[in-house]
């Protein structure tokens, strides 16, 4: 199986169909996104989860030059700048792990087996960032918000218009994004596993069109002085 761009959505079929979701639904049809054989989103390795995040700021000293220590802070994009080498990446590498890292750049270049230590001076706490049909979209702590149901509720819980069968989690592992479809009705009821989240994470509530066009016939017809009947032809 090709990757376009990079791209792998994960669609969980067997999770729709827990949620009884009897109509057949269209996947994968966005161009660059395929479907996969994967049962679950693959978490992101334990390093990812607490290492460097953007924002964290860093002390970072060599033993040997005096010169190359100070602070620097981990950029939007994952990078920092350092003397000689550049942009370095260090987004969800351990200290060390970084650490290591500027020492192979700097040896035997710059610096010979050079004594590098990196230090989280602050750092910015892990979140999820949750959109879509909830009360009160925004970022929510990872560590209040450990699960999908959980984070809903953090947000406020869903809108009238929430399509509790179209949420959404993308995640980004080893470089390769993935998209989970998961039926929130089914979680709710227990029909499966309320899945994990980790820092950086973001779901998407989906929005049901029908309940929106059902709401406007209504309005529109609520004058009338004669009954209105109306056929329900629409899928929530």
């Amino acid at each position: 199986m090709t990757h376009k761009f990079g791209l792998l959505a994960l669609l969980c079929l067997s999770a729709l169909a827990l949620g009884g979701c009897a109509t057949t639904r269209e996947i994968a049809a966005a161009p660059g996104i395929e479907a996969t054989d994967l049962q679950s989103l693959p978490a992101p390795k334990t390093g990812a989860y607490y290492g460097l995040r953007p924002l964290d700021s860093l002390q970072i000293a060599v033993r040997q030059d005096e010169t190359l220590g100070g602070t620097y802070v981990v950029e939007t994009d994952g990078y920092i700048d350092y003397p000689y080498l550049g942009r370095v990446y260090a987004a969800g590498l351990l200290p060390g792990e970084l650490a290591n890292r500027i020492a192979a750049g700097l040896n035997p270049r710059f610096v010979l087996n050079p004594d590098v230590t990196v230090r989280v001076s602050s750092e910015r706490a892990p979140t999820i960032s949750i959109g879509g049909q909830v009360a009160t979209p925004g970022n929510v702590s990872v560590i209040q918000a450990p699960t999908l149901m959980r984070a809903v509720n953090m947000a406020g819980g869903t809108t009238e218009y929430a399509k509790l069968d179209d949420v959404l989690i993308f995640r980004e592992v080893d470089g390769r994004k993935y998209i989970g479809v998961y039926n929130l009705s089914a979680i709710y009821r227990g029909n499966y596993e309320d899945p994990a989240l980790y820092p950086d994470d973001i779901v998407m509530v989906g929005d049901s069109p029908a309940r929106r066009r059902a709401e406007s016939l209504l309005q529109l017809f609520s004058l009338a002085i004669t009954p209105v009947i109306l056929v329900d032809r629409l899928v929530n």
